[in-house]
C-alpha cells in the first residue's frame, strides 16, 4: 500500500513538467499561418518553386522538434514580419484588424439609431392615420380648386 502511495506521489511530482512540455508542431498547422515571400499568398495555397523551398525549411524545423511558435519566430527573424499571415499585436498592424471592426460596429449602431425614425415617418403622399385622407383640413380656396379639378374629370 505504501509503495502505491509513493508511486502516486512521484508521478504527481513530475506531472507539471510533463504538462508543461509543448507539443510538436504539425506542418499543416504552420503552413496556413505563413505567407510565401514571393507570391504574397498563404503558403498552403502558394504554388511556386520558392513556396516549395519555404515548405522544406518548415519541415526541417519541425524535424528539429521546434514548436509552432518557435518556427514562426525563426521564420520572422529570417524573412521579416511580413512572412506571417497574421499581423503583429501592436502598432499599425493591430489597427488593420480593429478599424474595419469598429467601422462595422459604428454602422450597425447608426442603423439601430435611425431605424425607429424611418419607421415613424409618414408614407409618401402625406397620408395620415387613415389612408386616403389628408392629415389637415383644406382651406376654402383649396377645397374650391379641388372641386373644380374633380368637375373637369367628371363626364
Amino acid at each position: 500500500m505504501r509503495a502505491a502511495a509513493l508511486a502516486i506521489l512521484v508521478l504527481l511530482a513530475f506531472a507539471p513538467s510533463t504538462l508543461a512540455a509543448q507539443p510538436k508542431a504539425s506542418f499543416n498547422d504552420v503552413e496556413d499561418e505563413v505567407m510565401c515571400d514571393t507570391c504574397n499568398v498563404p503558403l498552403n495555397i502558394a504554388d511556386s518553386d520558392r513556396a516549395e523551398q519555404e515548405r522544406q525549411v518548415i519541415r526541417k524545423l519541425i524535424a528539429q522538434g521546434l514548436t509552432k511558435d518557435q518556427i514562426k519566430d525563426r521564420l520572422k527573424a529570417q524573412y521579416g514580419p511580413g512572412i506571417l499571415a497574421t499581423p503583429q499585436d501592436s502598432g499599425f498592424s493591430l489597427a488593420v484588424w480593429w478599424v474595419p471592426v469598429a467601422v462595422v460596429l459604428g454602422l450597425l449602431a447608426l442603423i439601430a439609431a435611425l431605424l425607429p425614425r424611418w419607421r415613424r415617418r409618414d408614407p409618401p403622399g402625406g397620408g395620415g392615420d387613415d389612408a386616403g385622407r389628408p392629415s389637415r383640413e383644406l382651406s376654402a380656396s383649396e377645397a374650391q380648386r379641388l372641386e373644380q379639378d374633380l368637375a373637369r374629370y367628371d363626364v
